[in-house]
């Protein structure tokens, strides 16, 4: 006998009360604070794993990572900054790149990076008793008081700037950029692997050249696997921050990968990556951590130009459009996934909107750090939407910058460009009258201007997203690009 739909329904919610989901932050203050794993790739297209679509198709399988997926949450809308400075530093500071003067990657401008008045996830950690270690690309400063060991980091081994330093010395490069063909770069300028530890000076171990490039992503995961071990091993909760080299140009294998997939050297730095996540998963298993590590694999932003060098160093962004450097959903819409098993929902899928400045507040939340409150933070806490306990992420949207222009406003699944450029070396068409509004559900390519009457009342809540921004800088300015060590940036009296 089915009983009528209002008991059944108030039995249901009993049910719910008495047996809330399993899902749930932890008690700090009894159960251990969980491990915290954070592998970062650079410039990956968000179809380039089998989960989102690529996979076996581009002729990489990529198992491992499709299995993590599988025992996590999968974003199909996470978002980050255009740009690999910019990415980086929004992601540890929670804070858009532009307020922290980190808004374009650092070309001809010797002082750059995150100024130390700036506070970092691996600081807000380290407060509360973690281990913190880097293993990979830094980008974010290379002078003193802006190294990864002087931003909150225990420990680092890896490259200051970016990949493509590694082609510095090669023949080619000195000759094209050579009158004479005979070009002496002094020891100090040339790409340097470091080796860091906290209060001491960094130092260089060994040339980054083209041979180093192929090399350093399987030297990145054995370091920060022997990280993980060493700490686990003295009672001590670790967060250990991954930035591989890979997928950035060039697109160079290690001997051991080169051919693996008989499509390519992308393809072949696919099933490489792959592998060393697998490498790192095992090592949290045999290791016994598992249940108390979180796990999360994402990119800095999205795809390089397919347009350059034939497209060979190029990933895949599936259904979207664009590149790096652009406010393009190609750009801008990265994979995402996270693990913690017990605690976050095993084969969740969800298109709700995730930012990566989002990620600092939410660990903090989790493991009882703090987040600082004298300044602007642009990340929601998504403790309860990752732990299962609100289907909702709580995030509207974002604004989008492109170095210093503000260059788009993203709202659900409504984008609004100010001005438009597809490619990173294509050319930019301003919008002096009315702005561009594309439907990412209907025009995933944004190749079409909505012009619909009955659409027209999306452009107000994007608005008030940019006018929240422009009062958020008026209480608390934005640090100046190249600003010094001794910078502090001045509230405004209100």
């Amino acid at each position: 006998m089915r009983l009528p739909i209002a008991i059944a329904t108030a039995l249901m919610t009993l049910f719910l009360m008495l047996c809330p989901p399993t899902y749930a932050e932890p008690d700090t203050q009894t159960e251990p604070k969980p491990n915290i794993l954070l592998i970062l790739t650079d410039n990956t297209g968000w179809g380039d794993w089998g989960v989102y679509g690529g996979g076996s198709l581009r002729g990489a399988p990529s198992p491992h990572i499709d299995r993590l997926a599988a025992e996590g949450t999968r974003l199909l809308n996470a978002n980050t900054e255009a740009q690999c400075t910019p990415s980086r530093s929004a992601m540890l500071t929670g804070r858009h790149a532009i307020r922290s003067g980190t808004q374009s990657i650092p070309l001809g401008t010797p002082l750059y990076g995150l100024i130390p008045w700036e506070t970092t996830l691996a600081e807000s950690l380290s407060d509360v008793g973690y281990a913190t270690g880097a293993f990979g690309k830094w980008h974010l400063g290379r002078s003193t008081g802006r190294w990864p060991t002087d931003q909150g980091f225990d420990e680092w081994y890896g490259i200051p700037n970016s990949t493509d330093e590694s082609v510095w010395l090669t023949p080619e490069t000195i000759s094209r950029y050579s009158i004479a063909g005979d070009v002496n770069i002094a020891d100090s300028n040339k790409p340097w692997i470091f080796e860091s530890y906290k209060g001491k000076q960094p130092q260089p171990q060994k040339i980054y050249d083209l041979n180093e490039r192929r090399l350093i992503d399987g030297e990145l995961t054995q370091r920060a696997i022997a990280f993980m071990t060493r700490n686990h091993e003295a009672g001590k909760p670790f967060f250990a921050y991954v930035p591989y080299t890979a997928m950035h140009y060039p697109t160079l294998p290690h001997p051991d990968f080169a051919g693996k997939s008989g499509h390519g050297d992308y393809a072949d730095m696919l099933v490489q990556t792959d592998h060393y996540v697998g490498q790192l998963l095992e090592a949290i298993a045999k290791l016994g951590i598992e249940k108390n590590t979180i796990v999360i694999f994402t990119a800095d932003n999205g795809v390089e130009d397919s347009t350059v060098g034939d497209g060979q160093y190029s990933g895949w962004s599936g259904p979207w459009a664009g590149t790096y450097f652009t406010a393009m959903e190609g750009g801008l819409r990265v994979p995402f996934i996270i693990r913690w098993p017990d605690k976050i929902p095993a084969g969740k899928v969800t298109n709700e909107i995730v930012h990566e400045v989002d990620i600092f507040p939410t660990l903090a939340s989790i493991v009882g750090a703090k987040v600082p409150s004298d300044r602007a933070i642009d990340g929601i806490n998504m403790a309860d939407f990752f732990l299962g306990k609100n289907p909702k992420s709580g995030r509207e949207g974002f604004v989008v910058f492109v170095a210093d222009d503000l260059r788009a406003v993203k709202w659900h699944d409504w984008k609004l460009h100010y001005a438009w450029q597809e490619t990173k070396t294509s050319p930019i068409a301003r919008y002096s009258t009315v702005a561009k509004l594309v439907d990412l559900t209907r025009d995933p390519h944004e190749a079409r201007q909505v012009s619909e009457p009955y659409n027209t009342w999306i452009q107000y809540p994007m608005v008030q997203l940019v006018s929240d921004y422009k009062s958020s800088v008026q209480k608390y300015p934005n640090v100046p690009v190249g600003a010094p060590n001794s910078y502090t940036p001045k509230r405004a009296n209100r």
